[in-house]
């Protein structure tokens, strides 16, 4: 048992431990999953992403849900699709990985993630299906406080991707 579910929701009313959220390096907000966790969390969530200074591509932050029903958001920064042979899959891991690892030491049992990089940053949504299955199925694995991780999916394409991607682990 993987503990990964994939639903088509919208990531902003999850009751969930924490949310993540597919930031760019600012942690400022912007379009898309970013914007809409930034609307619905209210002002608080943007104070707050003001004092930590950024965040690199492939980390993560954590910062509280705010107006958000998740008790937490932690902020990933995915990496812009050029071609493949930029890092983009290792980084694209290293947000997971990362991200999970937060929700670890803040002991979040229940988890939901984007699908991230996959909009404006171009990642070909199989190949991003694949890499988050298989690097969440393998931490989850070797964390027990982790109960389940839900990939959450705003469209019926990145659905499809998602639920390929979960069935061949």
């Amino acid at each position: 048992m993987h503990g990964i579910s994939v639903i088509r929701a919208d990531i902003t009313r999850l009751e969930v431990d924490a949310v993540v959220n597919a930031a760019n390096s600012t942690l400022l907000g912007g379009g898309g999953v970013d914007g809409a966790i930034h609307r619905a969390a209210g002002p608080g969530l943007l104070a707050e992403c003001r004092s930590l200074g950024g965040c690199p591509t492939g980390e993560a932050r954590i910062t509280g849900g705010h107006g958000l029903p998740a008790r937490h958001v932690i902020h990933t920064v995915g990496p812009v699709w050029r071609d493949g042979t930029n890092g983009e899959a290792a980084l694209l891991e290293s947000c997971y990985r990362n991200a999970l690892r937060l929700a670890i030491e803040h002991d979040c049992r229940t988890i939901a993630f984007p699908a991230i990089s996959t909009g404006i940053y171009g990642f070909p949504a199989d190949r991003a299906a694949a890499i988050a299955a298989s690097t969440i199925a393998e931490t989850v694995a070797e964390h027990t406080v982790i109960e389940a991780v839900y990939l959450v999916a705003f469209d019926q394409g990145t659905e499809t991707q998602l639920k390929k991607a979960v069935a061949a682990l």
